[in-house]
This record gives structure tokens, sequence and C-alpha cells, in this order.
């Protein structure tokens, strides 16, 4: 062999070497492209979107404030008799137990309590009926905790009668005790003793 002839031997395998190098070099960075393509796919869409930020809570994780509801400012109640009588029944007993609870004692009520009889018998006696009725209410409620003085009877006997039907059912609605709470707001704080500027300087 040549010097030409090895020459032109050695300078071929340079460049294939050179274009093997070159070709190894292009298939190692497409590689490295398509896993870092790859990689960033994979990733959550906050961690391709930048660093990670604390997610803030849900809004309806927060636990609600709920306001207490008003009070009412009347409240009715009936509470309902046997014939002839003036002696509280259990659930008349239950249903004033219950308006009873409801009224706070940091809040002022006033109770009117209305007594009514049916059409049977003599008005007198109706009238008297009803007043028994109205009173055994308002001993009931006084017992539960009820200030006296909070508490209004009034008597209408059978003047002022819901049904007008003979019948059993009608007359049942005829004797009765009605209830009406009226909210009058908070109770006043009133100072106890004389105030500094009331006593007399010797």
């Amino acid at each position: 062999m040549t010097n030409e002839q090895a020459t032109h031997t050695g300078g071929g395998l340079f460049k294939e070497l050179v274009i093997m190098f070159g070709l190894i070099g292009l298939l190692v960075t497409l590689l490295t492209g398509v896993g870092a393509l790859y990689w960033m796919q994979t990733l959550p869409d906050e961690a391709a979107a930048g660093p990670r930020v604390a997610a803030r809570p849900a809004e309806s994780a927060r636990p609600m404030l709920t306001e207490p509801a008003p009070t009412p400012a009347v409240v009715h109640a009936d509470v309902y008799f046997d014939f002839k009588s003036a002696r509280l029944r259990a659930d008349a007993a239950r249903t004033l137990q219950d308006n009873a609870a409801a009224m706070t004692r940091t809040e002022a009520w006033t109770v009117l309590v209305t007594g009514y009889a049916d059409i049977q018998g003599p008005p007198t006696y109706n009238r008297m009926l009803a007043q028994r009725r109205a009173e055994a209410v308002k001993q009931f409620l006084v017992e539960l905790g009820v200030p006296a003085e909070a508490v209004k009877v009034v008597t209408l006997g059978q003047e002022a009668t819901l049904c007008d039907d003979p019948g059993k059912e009608c007359q049942q609605l005829n004797r009765r005790v009605h209830l009406e709470f009226r909210h009058l707001g908070p109770v006043a704080m009133v100072p106890v003793g004389p105030r500094s500027d009331d006593v007399a300087t010797p």
C-alpha cells in the first residue's frame, strides 16, 4: 500500500468516525428532549406551571357561623279543657311548659290569657267557668317561673265561641284558653341604689 492510499484510507475512516459521533450526539440530544418532554407531561399541572403554592382551604371547609334566630314578637297558643272542667289536661300542661321554656329570662314578656266556654249551660255559669280556666292557666305559668305581673287574664265566656255547631267536636274547640305571648325586648337594667351625684354633701 502506498502512502497516498494509506492517507486516503485514514481520511475516510476519520470522516466515518466524525459522522458516527455526530449521529450519536444528535440521537442523545433527541432522546434528552423526548425524555424532558415526557417528564414535563407527567408532572401535575401545578408543578408544570411553576413552583408549588400552598392550596387555600376550600370555602366550604370553613365552619359556618349561624346567627341565632330572632325571637318572634308574638306567639299564639291554645289549651283545651274537658266539659264543665277547669282542670289542666296533660296536653295543655305540655303546651304551657313548651311556651314558658321559650321565654328567656333576659327578655321582657307579657302574656294575655283569655278564657272561653262552650254554649251549653247558662251564660253566667259559663263566664265563671271561663274565668276559672284562665286563672288555672295563669297559676301554672307562674309555677313555671313566669312573673305573675306579666300575665294578664281576660274572660269572654261563651260570647266569643269559635264554633256554633252543637256537636261534640265543635264544642270542644270552644272549651279553651287562648294565650298570646308578646315579646317586649331586652330587660332594662335598672341601677340599684342612689347615684353618687344624688347623694347630698354635708
